[in-house]
This record gives structure tokens, C-alpha cells and sequence, in this order.
């Protein structure tokens, strides 16, 4: 249910861009607003549509995922083992953009699963800002 971002701190990147570098700085943002409470953001940024579905098909709506964010206020208990479980699963984003839509795709880097998509991130262009309107996460086997 997290975004697909680093763990960097929040991007000082422009998010408000019409490119690549803006959805990428914008999933970042949404990565460490689920990891620490930061509701505020996840509201205006999850479209009320919203959809995210797990590796085994279950899907979360927009309020699991503000309900979810919320119990990680106050605590560093989920982006500890966010980092630790990007250590072990090294990937890199990819954009696609058309017109006003944005695919973000994160494909495995480490040497057992070159080249598989963990996971996808929809984002649509509105008023002037990336809003998360889908998101797929798949399990990727090892080798």
C-alpha cells in the first residue's frame, strides 16, 4: 500500500511540472507522507476514485490508504522497514507520459529479476498538479 517512491526526503523538485522529473518528485513525496502520517498531502494528492490493488488482488480505496498513513504518525516503525525492504529490492522508475496522463513504473534492478515491473503508479495532470488516480503492485519471484 506504500507509494513506490525513495526514501529520500521529500524532493525539493517542482511538482507541479508537466514531466517525467515531476511525477517522479511527486511519488516520492507520496512515499514518505505514507510513512509518516502526512494525511494532509495524501488527500489532495489520491483522486477520490482512487485505487491501489495489492499483489494478491485485493484493493485498497482511497480512505484505506489515509486510514493506514494515519496510524504512522507519530511512529519511524514503517519507514524502517520501507528501507529495509528497498535494500533488498533495488528498483528504478520509469515515466511514460501522454497528454495529461502519466505512467510510473518501477522495474526490479537487482540481478534475480532484471527488467520485471514491481509495480505501476497512474497520475493525471490537474489544476496544475500529479494526482495519483491508480496504482498495481505485483509479487515478483525470485530466482
Amino acid at each position: 500500500m506504500f507509494g513506490s517512491g525513495t526514501m529520500a526526503a521529500p524532493s525539493t523538485m517542482d511538482e507541479t511540472t508537466h514531466d517525467a522529473a515531476a511525477v517522479i518528485a511527486t511519488d516520492d513525496h507520496w512515499l514518505q507522507a505514507e510513512v509518516s502520517g502526512d494525511t494532509a498531502y495524501l488527500a489532495q494528492l489520491l483522486l477520490p476514485s482512487y485505487r491501489s490493488v495489492s499483489p494478491d488482488g485485493s484493493v485498497h480505496p482511497r480512505a484505506a490508504i489515509l486510514a493506514h498513513a494515519a496510524k504512522n504518525r507519530g511512529s519511524d516503525q514503517a519507514r524502517r522497514q520501507v528501507e529495509a525492504w528497498r535494500k533488498t529490492h533495488p528498483s528504478h522508475p520509469s515515466v511514460v507520459i501522454q497528454g495529461d496522463t502519466a505512467v510510473l513504473s518501477f522495474q526490479a534492478g537487482d540481478a534475480a529479476t532484471p527488467g520485471v515491473v514491481r509495480s505501476s503508479d497512474i497520475f493525471v495532470y490537474v489544476d496544475g498538479h500529479w494526482r495519483a488516480l491508480y496504482s498495481q503492485h505485483s509479487a515478483v519471484p525470485t530466482k
